[in-house]
């Protein structure tokens, strides 16, 4: 069959943090991102799913979190995305390291570029990457916007067979760029033009992770629309994987897979966006349901636990 068009690189990353609360405090307080979508796990609807992103929750800019209020803590090993990288101003570094100095920000360098690692401080392992990108940030949050984060610039995968997942992603369209000691670059053909278009393999032997607290839980690239979602769904039953059928995520459109190589495997569509419930100025100031789950908001609000330090339940929309 015809090979349907390339992603342009990454749509969203999706991590699990503690409490709702945390996750707020840390992502749009502390990192300055736009605090974007307040919905729930469609899969677990007493589970929050939180965005943050840039000031109208683009693709290539979204992190999801699903907030384990409960939950174990995870361990960081293969097969998973061991780390998600944002993108910063190169000349900003400076700033990153003191920001985050309490969360252990160490500066190293990779692939010729500054790269601030650090946790969430509930166990996450991010990374921001200064370059020269000229993607506009969110100018109106804690960090000033000449330091502020443009979205994102890769994410790394441990995986249990690295050329399997290497054949994926260049199905995919990724292209081979670079190789540093265990670890493998790839890029899309929209490198530089878009945020999100690198993606790293790691080849080494890390341990087996666990899911929990701490790790992520599967990265997103992304499509044009539907059809370009059902073509690929279609190659991907054509190569002897087992994607599931189209879902509807409200926001996009999802098949997800896991790769031969064990990484869990998200294909999004581009639209309807975060805006199909809400305006840009209130994106975030609610909790948004699909309509499916709307007759039961009454009992998922009284057992969501609160989004924000000190807020009421009874308080939310």
């Amino acid at each position: 069959m015809t090979r349907p068009p390339s992603t342009a690189g990454l749509h969203h990353v999706s991590v699990i943090t503690g409490t709702a609360a945390q996750t707020v405090s840390f992502y749009a307080e502390i990192l300055g991102l736009r605090f974007v979508k307040q919905t729930v796990n469609y899969d677990d609807p007493f589970m929050h799913h939180v965005y943050f992103a840039d000031e109208r929750g683009s693709p290539g800019t979204l992190l999801t979190c699903f907030p384990f209020e409960r939950g174990q803590e995870g361990r960081v090993g293969k097969p998973q995305p061991t780390a998600t990288a944002l993108a910063v101003p190169r000349a900003s570094i400076d700033y990153w390291v003191d920001r985050l100095s309490v969360y252990g920000a160490e500066q190293v360098e990779r692939f010729g570029e500054p790269v601030v690692r650090f946790t969430d401080g509930m166990g996450q392992p991010l990374e921001l990457v200064g370059t020269n990108t000229q993607k506009e940030p969110w100018s109106d949050g804690p960090v000033p916007s000449e330091h502020a984060i443009r979205g994102f610039h890769s994410v790394t995968l441990a995986s249990t067979s690295p050329f399997q997942t290497a054949s994926v992603l260049d199905a995919l369209g990724f292209d081979l760029h670079a190789q540093e000691g265990d670890r493998v670059r790839y890029r899309t053909a929209t490198h530089g033009s878009e945020p999100g278009t690198v993606v790293d393999i790691l080849d080494t032997n890390l341990p087996f992770g666990r899911e929990g607290i701490g790790t992520a839980h599967h990265v997103a690239f992304r499509f044009e629309d539907e059809t370009a979602l059902e073509a690929w769904r279609d190659l991907l039953v054509e190569d002897g994987l087992e994607p599931t059928y189209v879902k509807d995520r409200r926001y996009f459109r999802s098949v997800y897979v896991r790769e031969p190589g064990g990484i869990l495997v998200e294909l999004a569509t581009d639209g309807p966006g975060l805006t199909a419930d809400e305006s840009v100025e209130s994106l975030g100031t609610g909790l948004r349901l699909p309509p499916w789950l709307e007759e039961d908001r009454a009992m998922i609000t009284a057992q969501l636990p609160p989004v924000t330090a000190g807020e009421p339940s009874e308080d939310r929309e």
